[in-house]
């Protein structure tokens, strides 16, 4: 690929940075379910937009619609009290679940089914004025505009569409506090697709941390909730806006099956890997950290709460934006996001920071912290604020002639203008005036005392009002006026906005994966229909950045054989390591990631399932072993053989022999299914399982085992993965690391021989018989010296103290 060489884009001072705002985002959803399909619309606080989810068919179970409403997280979910059992049960259930979660359980809220006409809906749509259309459009203009956004040959989602309209304007979103003819903010309709998604429980993404939320170490930010732990969300978030961030989740959260989505990803990362590239690199995240949250400055503009940092930030955004655009101009247009950005940043972006040049003045705004309007833009405010400007002079001259006019006890005074009260003349408090009554002075009416200052309204000052009026407000009117009417040109260009953040999101992510990809050497994953994994010198991304030296394994599993991998090996020599690494490296391609491997071959993978770590809840209600049985439970039932399942210890929870024939029935099934099995990796220390040959011997099959060597009483670990079975746990070795007592060890050691062996175990707190016969002996030594004849002999006593705690002892 060809250099191509860029300028650095630099923006014009704006005098002083201002800091973002941040607004509590929540989310509103719609849900209506019909004759085995259901449809979804949700509104987004964040950027005031409505998600709408085409009707789409599901099982039901609903299955589907828990996966769209786990990745959204809405607070409020409203549908037609007029519905079928499974959508109730749906309802139900998802209220009754634990809440063992990040998130609480959302608030269920029915409307009679009459709001969900389909009639209802379309009328409620197009009677409802939205500011991206503009408004010289006629009826019939607006119909088209909106047909070409929103899909009126979908029933359900205009009827479920026309439901979420009716809760918002009930519940006033976000405009509780304003009047009642404002109405809540729609900035833009936006499809929201679910398709192609690789199925993944919250078990798989607790284990294979994706996300880790810790309480923030501040005191201060504990109400703002939880920040982001060490997960692979954490080390990939290399983003410059927080667009780039909120994308980069989505695609955690919605890993894909659609291969050409995930090569454009890869193609964009390759070209910014490219030495050459580097300073369109640099120029392109300049750029993007002066994206601004554009979605809440339009909110602003709606509800006419527009600030003085807003202004700033939209023109940050427009000139960034249009640097963005004239950087992917000059770059391959053979990579599509590239190409799009070129096309869909338009002029529009160019007209609207030209007309914020031209009318903003953002040195004048940023003093009086108000919107203020550049020279030349309105002559008649220019005309009011030049007399305004010279107005000091003049009331220094008039202030000269009523001093004149007044007695000769008063030292000074001054003509003053105090908005919406108008000219007042000021005089200092004499010693003289002490009461009310002092205060009267002929031809002037007193007004108000402040600060020892007495205020009066002369004849001259009242010509003064009627001959310039109230300037000060009347510039202000004039001002937000103009305000109005710029706010109403940009909502008109709203689209392109939309596009703005949409599309510097896609780059943002894509230029955070490429700086982590080449700042730990990842490699590019290569995908394939057939079924298995080929990765060569494969490493844990999150354990890497840990250690200080980390063994890189290799992973092949095929397509007609070593579908099923069995790893054994001691406790503490890297099995959870690798199963976690195998899940990593694989769910990183599916988000169109570099991967942490020399090179790395990924097949076609419709689900990844896990039996790793114990979710335990008191909220559950359920025993640990349980928990593990459903986990598993997930994978028997769902996964195909296009998914990925791993497997780590189970069947510990629970007898030893019970557990063993779990685990070989479990691994019998897949077996029996042929190549239809999924690509399974179980980790294990039942060396039973293979010395008692409970397997049949398969293709499928692959033993597997961690390198270790004993070195005297030492174990050393090798954390290679290598072909074979191993036959010892080294548990006395861990033990030993963990700080257990050398005794306890070696008891332990003793009984295991013992057990392996097939001998009784000796107990260490029973005496041995030679003590027993010495105590017997002891005994009856005494009783052979007793005098049965003597009248005061008590035999009752000599067994209480003598005889019976020597039996107990023996016993």
């Amino acid at each position: 690929m060809s250099s191509t060489s860029t300028t650095s884009c630099p923006l014009p001072s704006l005098l002083v940075p201002e800091q973002e705002d941040q607004e509590c985002s929540e989310t509103h959803m719609s849900v209506l379910w019909y004759a085995g399909q259901f449809a979804v619309t949700y509104y987004d606080t964040e950027d005031c937009s409505v998600y709408f989810m085409p009707d789409t068919p599901d099982n039901e179970d609903l299955d589907l619609l828990q996966k769209v409403v786990e990745e959204v997280h809405p607070q409020c979910i409203v549908t037609s009290a007029k519905q079928d059992q499974n959508i109730a049960k749906f309802l139900a259930d998802l209220t009754a679940s634990d809440s063992d979660k990040d998130v609480g359980k959302p608030e269920i809220v029915l409307f009679p089914n009459t709001d969900f006409g389909l009639e209802v809906g379309k009328q409620r749509i197009l009677s409802r004025q939205f500011p991206f259309i503009p408004s010289h459009m006629t009826a019939t203009e607006k119909i088209l505009y909106l047909s070409s956004v929103i899909p009126f040959e979908s029933p359900l989602v205009i009827r479920a569409l026309g439901g979420l309209l009716k809760f918002l304007d009930r519940r006033r979103v976000g405009i509780e506090l304003e009047e009642s003819s404002v109405v809540v903010p729609i900035l833009a309709f936006k499809k929201f697709v679910l398709s192609d998604t690789v199925n993944m429980d919250q078990d798989a993404y607790c284990v294979l941390q994706i996300f880790k939320s810790d309480i923030h170490p501040s005191v201060y930010k504990l109400s703002s909730g939880l920040k982001e732990g060490f997960s692979l969300y954490g080390i990939l978030n290399r983003c410059r806006c927080k667009w780039g961030e909120k994308l980069l989740k989505l695609w955690l959260t919605r890993p894909t099956r659609n291969l050409t989505e995930l090569n454009k990803r890869l193609d964009v990362i390759h070209f910014f890997l490219l030495a050459q590239n580097h300073e369109t690199v640099l120029t392109l995240q300049d750029c993007l950290r002066n994206i601004k949250n554009v979605p809440l400055i339009l909110k602003r503009m709606t509800l006419s709460h527009t600030k003085v940092s807003d202004w700033q930030a939209l023109y940050k955004t427009l000139y960034s934006a249009v640097c963005l655009r004239d950087t992917c101009r000059s770059l391959p247009s053979n990579i599509e996001l590239f190409q799009t950005i070129s096309r869909v940043f338009t002029d529009d972006l160019h007209y609207i920071a030209s007309l914020i040049s031209k009318v903003v003045d953002f040195e004048g705004s940023i003093s009086e912290n108000r919107f203020t309007v550049r020279p030349n833009v309105d002559p008649t405010i220019d005309e009011k604020k030049r007399r305004l400007m010279g107005l000091s002079d003049f009331l220094t001259e008039v202030a000269r002639k009523e001093l004149e006019t007044l007695d000769d006890h008063i030292p000074s005074c001054c003509v003053i203008y105090i908005p919406l009260i108008g000219f007042l003349l000021s005089i200092p408090r004499l010693p003289t005036m002490v009461e009310k009554s002092d205060f009267e002075i002929e031809g002037l009416d007193f007004m108000f005392l402040s600060e020892d200052k007495l205020h009066y309204r002369s004849a001259r000052t009242k010509e003064l009002d009627s001959l310039l009026g109230d300037l000060h407000c009347e510039i202000r009117d004039q001002e937000t006026l103009i305000m109005h009417q710029l706010q109403t040109k940009i909502l008109e260009k709203s689209d392109v906005l939309s596009s703005v953040i949409e599309y510097t999101a896609h780059l943002d992510v894509l230029l955070a994966l490429a700086v982590m990809a080449r700042e730990n050497s990842y490699c590019r994953p290569r995908f394939t229909h057939r079924h298995g994994f080929h990765i060569k010198e494969g490493r844990h991304p999150l354990m890497e950045l840990c250690a200080k030296t980390f063994v890189a394994n290799p992973v092949n599993s095929g397509e007609a054989a070593r579908r099923i991998k069995i790893i054994t090996g001691p406790n503490s020599s890297g099995k959870s390591v690798y199963l976690k690494q195998v899940g990593l490296i694989v769910f990183m391609a599916l988000i169109g990631s570099y991967v942490p491997a020399a090179e790395a071959e990924i097949g076609a993978i419709d689900g990844i399932y896990t039996r790793i770590h114990s979710r335990e809840s008191v909220s559950v209600g359920l025993s640990t072993f349980m928990i593990d049985l459903n986990q598993v439970a997930k994978a028997v039932n769902n996964a195909t053989e296009r998914s990925l399942v791993l497997i780590d210890e189970f069947g510990k929870g629970t007898n030893t022999l019970d557990g063993l024939s779990l685990l070989a029935a479990v691994l019998r099934y897949w077996i029996n299914q042929g190549t239809r099995c999924p690509q399974v990796f179980v980790s294990t220390n039942f060396h039973s399982l293979m010395q008692l040959e409970l397997l049949p011997a398969s293709p499928l099959l692959e033993y597997l085992t961690m390198e270790t060597h004993q070195d005297g009483d030492e174990l050393v670990f090798f954390y290679q993965i290598k072909q074979g079975v191993s036959t010892v746990s080294h548990a006395a070795n861990i033990a030993a690391l963990a700080g257990m007592p050398a005794k306890i060890i070696e008891r332990g050691v003793e009984v295991s021989e013992l057990i392996r062996n097939g001998k009784a175990i000796k107990r260490i707190d029973h005496p041995s018989k030679g003590d027993q016969m010495e105590k017997c002996k002891s005994v009856v030594e005494k009783f052979l010296c007793l005098d049965l004849d003597d009248p005061n002999l008590d035999l009752e006593e000599f067994m209480r103290k003598e005889v019976l705690p020597s039996a107990a002892s023996i016993l």
